[in-house]
């Protein structure tokens, strides 16, 4: 098992607890960005800022029992689809039962700013956004070596 985070967007404080807690359990975290970005990582790999290009590498880099984290709706579903476990940088897990209806909502929201309509961005990141997301990615990395189970879904 590896963690998997798409770091184009990846908040800092999202990938410093993802480092931390891969060295806890002894698990290598891989870090995906274009090279507009400067990473520090021990597994980083460098793409090109091609668009989706960071999202097909990491599709190729991951495996049934990883941990991937991404804010990426679209890149979500296709690793559901591989046997991923997905979290998005605030802590919750996107899940088969939801997944088709968030890609949905997506693809509206899409078409009203084609259209010209204004669509909210996301909300400032607070510390209790970090706190929610460490929570959230102990529970499933116990949950996988079997500790413990629980956590919350979207």
């Amino acid at each position: 098992m590896k963690i998997l985070v798409d770091a184009d967007a990846c908040p800092k404080p999202v990938l410093q607890i993802c480092l931390r807690l891969a060295k806890k359990y002894s698990i290598q975290v891989w870090t995906i960005a274009s090279f507009n970005h400067k990473i520090e990582s021990d597994f980083h790999v460098v793409v090109g800022n091609a668009s989706q290009e960071a999202d097909i590498r990491l599709m190729n880099l991951a495996h049934a029992g990883d941990v991937a984290v991404t804010q990426d709706w679209g890149l979500a579903a296709m690793l559901l689809g591989k046997g991923v476990r997905c979290l998005n940088p605030s802590g919750r897990e996107f899940n088969n039962d939801t997944i088709e209806f968030l890609l949905e909502e997506r693809e509206a929201k899409a078409k009203f700013r084609r259209g010209g309509g204004r669509t909210k961005g996301p909300k400032k990141r607070k510390s209790e956004d970090d706190q929610f997301f460490e929570d959230s990615l102990q529970r499933l990395l116990q949950e996988i070596e079997g500790l413990t189970s629980g956590h919350e879904e979207i």
